[in-house]
């Protein structure tokens, strides 16, 4: 991480604590509704644009995340009175709460590893994230979809690994109990599976709420609260694709999510019909994973690529994987002189 991203990481935390300090005083002093949305409008306004603070794509992305996507709709939510946010909780879990990937856990858990994924679990994928870093090396000579799929590989492990790295700080400092983010996605049995109960369970925890319910009660329609909804995630992911390339929007991303809700819902209302037939467990797993990959590879992908971003994310790991070689490299030596010396 450059210098200035370092300091661009102190503004941008400094701010957005003071940020959500005031909006848990304003959520005290206010009644749900639009008092509560009004004071909450300066904060709504400044978290999107907060992101470009920073020079490196993948710290561009992941806060535009936490920021412009979780923490609005949370904030939205909290302005009607609803939401995991409420201005009771103790001044520190409000502010981790609104400004990151951490879901509070409501029912009484098993006793589970503080980093969620588990120390082991967290080497595996980061030792496999390594190693997807080391194949880009290979790039030019891959096959477009090994080279995509390497790269929504690439995405799933840092997703873990960061949201991993929230919760354990959650839980070593706060001490907060908390639902996981990741549910094994690559067991969905169908597209449903993947994306309402399996994959990046932070989004479906503010949409299903914001969107989802509100469209099927207005309408008195649940095709169209998950069309809705999907929609609002493709809106969302092409955000996350302008703070990556930092380029006006394309719609693939639109496309691509509008195809995935219509598709939700085709399923269910096929699910419906219990005679009908239905792939077994063995065969719906790759099916669904399948669609998900190509249509991604299709739709999601290209507008990233078109511009040479991932390029630019690429040199980015592998800066940080050889920094972290350096490191152990120093540490090993070190260790080695100490040892020697004792001996």
């Amino acid at each position: 991480m450059a210098g200035g991203d370092l300091r661009s990481l102190a503004l941008v935390s400094a701010v957005v604590t003071v940020a959500m300090c005031y909006v848990r005083l304003a959520a005290r002093r206010l009644r749900p509704g639009l008092p509560r949305l009004a004071a909450f409008f300066p904060v709504l306004a400044i978290l999107p644009f907060l992101p470009l603070a920073f020079r490196a794509v993948q710290l561009r992305v992941i806060s535009g995340f936490f920021l412009a996507w979780l923490a609005e709709f949370k904030l939205l939510l909290l302005a009607n009175g609803q939401g995991p946010l409420h201005p009771s909780l103790p001044l520190p879990t409000f502010v981790a709460v609104a400004s990151g990937p951490i879901r509070l856990r409501t029912d009484k858990p098993a006793q589970t590893s503080p980093w969620g994924l588990g120390l082991v679990s967290s080497a595996v994928m980061a030792a496999l994230l390594a190693v997807v870093v080391s194949l880009y090396r290979y790039k030019e000579r891959m096959h477009q979809y090994l080279l995509l799929s390497l790269y929504a590989s690439h995405i799933y492990l840092t997703l873990e690994l960061v949201l991993a790295f929230m919760a354990a700080a959650a839980r070593t400092v706060l001490g907060l109990d908390l639902e996981p983010q990741f549910d094994r996605p690559y067991l969905s049995s169908s597209l449903r599976d993947y994306w309402g109960r399996r994959w990046n369970l932070s989004v479906p925890a503010v949409l299903r709420p914001c969107v989802y319910r509100p469209v099927r009660a207005w309408l008195g329609s649940a095709p169209a609260g998950v069309l809705a909804a999907f929609l609002v995630s493709g809106l969302m992911h092409e955000l996350m694709i302008c703070y990556i390339t930092l380029r006006p929007p394309t719609g693939e991303a639109t496309v691509l999510f509008v195809l995935y809700g219509a598709c939700a819902v085709a399923e269910t209302w096929w699910a419906r019909h219990d005679n009908w037939w239905r792939p077994p467990r063995l065969a719906a797993t790759p099916l669904a994973l399948a669609f998900v990959s190509t249509t991604a590879f299709w739709l999601f992908f290209p507008p990233i690529m078109r511009h040479g971003a991932d390029k630019v994310i690429i040199a980015e790991c592998e800066a940080a994987v050889a920094f972290l070689r350096d490191v152990g490299a120093g540490a090993a030596g070190s260790v080695r002189s100490v040892w020697t010396g004792s001996s």
